[in-house]
Formats: structure tokens, C-alpha cells, sequence
């Protein structure tokens, strides 16, 4: 992730990060693996195929926004480009089929101008 500004002809870098500060953990509870061990050994030159990072993947996991609109009742409930999730959860499951993972797909227009 790269923030810049652009000034006539120069470029100006704001702030430059991996955005691994949820990514990560979020893998590692996903895999049961040290992902951040696996990733500073790769940055030290370590090769990426000299891990086994398939042999323990059973399920699928996926991260689902939280909406706390309970706690907040004075806050409008539409859905827009306005960040209004407060966290994230993980939810393990077997296949696509999944009805956790499927529900929100059914939805897919619903907030979507035209």
C-alpha cells in the first residue's frame, strides 16, 4: 500500500506499508502456521517453495466485516463507501456451499447505485 501526492511533475510518497498488520494474523488463525516467521525468512532470501504451505489446509476460512449498528442506533444503517465496520471476524468452513458465505452474495446489488 502506497499513499502518494503528486505535485506538477513530482511524486511525493506519504506513507508506504505491506498492510500486513491484519492480513497476517488473520492467515496464521486461518492456516495454524507462523506466517510472519515464513514472510521475514522470504525477505531474507529464503525461497518461497522451500515451505509446506498446503499440506495442513483442510477447510476454508474467510473474514466477515462486523456491524455493531445495535451499539450505535444514532448511525445510518445504508451501506456505502464510508468505512463503518469495527473489526473483523473469522469463520471456518468446509466448501462454497457454506450458507455463511453464500447469504451475503444474494445481497449483491442491494447497496449498488445505478
Amino acid at each position: 500500500n502506497v499513499q502518494y501526492a503528486v505535485k506538477d511533475e513530482t511524486v511525493y510518497v506519504l506513507e508506504a506499508n505491506p498492510r500486513s498488520t491484519r492480513t497476517i494474523p488473520f492467515l496464521a488463525k486461518a492456516t495454524g502456521r507462523e506466517e510472519a516467521k515464513i514472510g521475514v525468512k522470504v525477505m531474507l532470501g529464503e525461497k518461497l517453495s522451500s515451505f509446506d504451505l498446503t499440506s495442513n489446509l483442510k477447510n476454508w476460512a474467510i473474514k466477515e466485516p462486523v456491524f455493531p449498528f445495535d451499539k450505535f442506533p444514532e448511525v445510518k444503517k445504508e451501506l456505502g463507501p464510508e468505512m463503518k465496520s469495527t473489526g473483523e471476524t473469522i469463520y471456518f468452513m468446509d466448501n462454497f456451499d457454506d450458507e455463511r458465505f453464500r447469504k451475503p452474495y444474494e445481497f449483491k446489488n442491494l447497496y449498488l447505485s445505478r
